[in-house]
């Protein structure tokens, strides 16, 4: 499954900032349908090359990069997908493929050849880029996550917070592995938006929005 490109914005903000924000968005937006009590606990493992080539491309802000990860929400290891999210000229989108529990394990232990048989095309793109690049599952990044969603615009806001990095662990299904806080426990406010944002919405993150990004991804490979 594939999504157009979006416009998306990330910003550090304070605590304070958080509270605010959140108070106004719940005003007019609605609550994902799939958080409890408002929010989700993400999972995801992101993999990469022996030369870092997605992590030295966001570092360098690379027009055009892409970067795989499986994720999963709440513990939930009923339902784990693989993901490649993609960006060019600062627009994002973002490809899916359904993932079994035994075949998310098989990919963290470097058991692929089953992966060319499967019918979903992301997993046979994952499948070359392992093979022929040598990608492989770099870290873990936990973090919480509040949705908010705004209909017109196709507007969603999420209030990200409590990132974590599994370090140099990639037992990605292991949910009592050890994590530990980035540096400086960032909150992350995270807009997207399709071909324009209300001004409602602009009004109520108060941000710059023509500039902004931040890469948990990044942020966690610090600890290598």
């Amino acid at each position: 499954m594939r999504k157009d490109y979006r416009h998306e914005i990330k910003h550090k903000i304070s605590p304070m900032d958080m509270l605010c924000i959140r108070s106004r968005l719940s005003a007019v937006a609605r609550r994902d349908s799939h958080a409890v009590d408002g929010k989700y606990h993400i999972r995801s493992l992101y993999f990469d090359t022996p030369d870092d080539k997605a992590l030295r491309e966001k570092i360098d802000g690379v027009d055009r990069r892409e970067k795989f990860r499986i994720r999963y929400y709440d513990d939930d290891l009923s339902f784990i997908r693989l993901e490649k999210k993609s960006k060019l000229n600062g627009l994002g989108t973002k490809d899916m493929a359904v993932l079994s529990r035994e075949n998310a394990q098989a990919i963290v232990d470097g058991r692929i050849d089953w992966m060319p048989d499967d019918h979903q095309p992301l997993i046979h793109e994952l499948y070359v880029n392992m093979k022929s690049r040598n990608m492989k599952p770099k870290t873990i990044v936990d973090y919480i996550r509040e949705p908010f969603i705004f209909d017109p615009g196709n507007v969603r806001v999420t209030l990200d917070y409590n990132i974590q990095t599994g370090l140099s662990c990639t037992d990605f299904l292991n949910r009592s592995i050890p994590t530990v806080p980035v540096k400086e426990s960032p909150i992350i406010l995270e807009v997207k938006w399709d071909g324009f944002l209300p001004d409602v919405i602009r009004d109520m993150v108060q941000l710059d929005l023509r500039d902004g990004s931040y890469s948990k991804y990044a942020e966690c490979r610090m600890y290598d």
